[in-house]
């Protein structure tokens, strides 16, 4: 299967259940379910020992990228996962895809090992790519994510998309899709993240349709606000640890020097008298 590329704008709201109801009769009019409309997908984030992906994305830079595992419910070993290198800049996102086993995604992601697929042009550039962030940052499995979600398609214009994400749940351990889609979850009850994709301009019929029901754009990462409401507090706890240990090897060093400056110091002292 050859790699994918999209390039895409995607905006998020958050709706209450009320919100919900009365949307859908309007969306029925100008859009489908996708053939498989109903599933859930599972997620592993990979980021650095500090964090640094996802507490770059929460400053919102003009450029973030992010690196994941992703299957459409719980794999088993030969069924097909995809490898996912997304990155946004100016409010576009950039998102290439590779499939393969999942076998094959953990020799290649914890044994850098070459994945047994086809390596089309494609594939090979997008392998490059998240060849790259591995090494640059250092990445490895940090955190699950997963959820429940509906998917619809424009009726005339198929590229027009929108999903609905409920029960989103996340953990940091245990951190293999294969063990299931188990998770904390993350969102009050009656709460549910839509996402609109679109190629270019929202329609004028969802636009208005958002206006009425006074539905507005947020700003939210599911790994995000995972990291905010359980990861960050110690975090920051073991980057105070690391600094203070630097700082106490840095203040050793710098006496180490000084008494050797005084020993240097002495000692030449007696061998002048």
């Amino acid at each position: 299967m050859a790699g994918q590329i999209f390039e895409r704008i995607e905006k998020k709201f958050m709706l209450t259940r009320e919100q919900l109801e009365s949307l859908k009769p309007i969306l029925d009019k100008y859009m489908s379910p996708d053939k498989f409309t109903d599933y859930t997908i599972c997620n592993i984030y990979f980021d650095t020992d500090n964090f640094q992906l996802v507490r770059t994305s929460l400053e919102k830079p003009k450029y973030k990228e992010k690196l994941r595992l992703r299957s459409y419910g719980v794999p088993t070993e030969d069924q097909e996962v995809f490898l996912e290198l997304k990155k946004k800049y100016r409010g576009i996102v950039y998102k290439r895809r590779v499939a393969m086993k999942m076998r094959e995604a953990r020799k290649y992601l914890y044994e850098d090992k070459t994945p047994e697929i086809e390596m089309n042009f494609a594939n090979k550039q997008i392998l490059k790519e998240i060849d790259y962030a591995k090494k640059l940052y250092g990445l490895k499995p940090k955190a699950f994510i997963g959820y429940d979600r509906v998917a619809l398609h424009g009726n005339e214009n198929s590229d027009l998309r929108v999903t609905f994400d409920n029960a989103i749940r996340a953990r940091e351990n245990d951190l293999e899709l294969t063990h299931g889609d188990m998770g904390e979850h993350l969102l009050p009850e009656g709460k549910t993240l839509m996402e609109v994709k679109i190629p270019g301009a929202m329609p004028m019929w969802m636009a208005n349709a958002f206006a009425e029901l006074d539905i507005n754009m947020i700003s939210f990462s599911k790994y995000g606000t995972y990291y905010q409401q359980h990861l960050a507090e110690r975090t920051g706890r073991e980057a105070k640890i690391i600094a203070l240990k630097q700082f106490n090897a840095i203040e050793l060093r710098k006496n180490g020097e000084a008494e050797a400056l005084i020993h240097v110091g002495t000692a030449g002292r007696r061998a002048m008298a």
